[in-house]
């Protein structure tokens, strides 16, 4: 069981992990041992979570989503198997508290009368410096 929050526990069927071959710190033992650590989180399955945290959740994934709906994160900074799959799962949590949290709307607001004045002086500028890179016309001797 991976707790996020005291109400919300994540179950373990609904996480694996897989171990690869680490291309991460460990010396010749890279070779030979699999210490890196893929978790995949299937989110659209897990009904811990309710729908619009999975829903912002998948957002927050982005392309570690594939196309089944299932998250997947690689961790290899560890030298041990131990250590990367802890370090997935720290991931985890923190990307679920992130979608845990439910965004502000935005408030149009219209620009002030001083922005909107400071923002036409300063193209009155610009246009003005480029004018001056002009040519000069010919006929105007």
């Amino acid at each position: 069981m991976i707790e996020i929050t005291p109400k919300i526990v994540i179950d373990d069927n609904d996480v694996s992990f897989e171990f690869l071959r680490s291309s991460g710190p460990g010396g010749q033992n890279v070779n030979k041992v699999e210490t890196a650590v893929r978790l995949r989180f299937n989110v659209l399955g897990c009904e811990a979570l309710p729908l619009e945290v999975r829903i912002r959740l998948k957002q927050l994934g982005g392309s570690r989503m594939d196309s089944e709906g299932n998250l997947l994160l690689l961790a290899r900074a560890k030298r041990t198997q131990e250590g990367n799959k802890q370090d997935a799962i720290e991931r985890l949590v923190d990307l679920v508290k992130q979608a845990l949290v439910v965004p502000k709307r935005r408030r149009e607001t219209k620009p002030t009368y001083s922005s909107q004045l400071k923002r036409v002086e300063s193209k009155r500028k610009h246009s003005a410096g480029k004018s001056l890179r002009r040519s000069p016309i010919k006929g105007d001797d």
